[in-house]
């Protein structure tokens, strides 16, 4: 069993930086972090691999940044000018033995 928890979310203006945390229970080999707006479906965000290989959506590359620390499992997301659009919850996932993981989510509202 593997447990992922979230951190960092909260209100912030438009233009405005947060950087949310996600801790696992065990060591990380992959992570991928999610969001989900209100009356939307849950979208990929961006994702890291094993060895450190980065992969952004286009509407989140060169503001967003992913990385990790594999010595405290966990993983970050540095969110920089942030966007009204950018208001979601926010999920973190991993994948073990071919079955998904999942946090449950922080919220994130960008607002003025």
């Amino acid at each position: 069993q593997v447990q992922l928890v979230e951190s960092g979310g909260g209100l912030v203006q438009p233009g405005g930086s947060l950087r949310l945390s996600c801790t696992a229970s065990i060591s990380i080999l992959n992570m991928a972090w999610y969001r989900q707006a209100p009356g939307h479906r849950r979208e990929w965000v961006a994702a890291i691999s094993s060895g450190g290989v980065t992969n952004y959506d286009d509407s989140v590359k060169g503001r967003f940044d992913i990385s990790k620390d594999d010595a405290k499992n966990t993983v970050y997301l540095q969110m920089n000018s942030l966007k009204p659009e950018d208001t979601a919850v926010y999920y973190c996932k991993t994948v073990r033995r071919n079955m998904d993981y999942w946090g449950e989510g922080t919220l994130v509202t960008v607002s003025s």
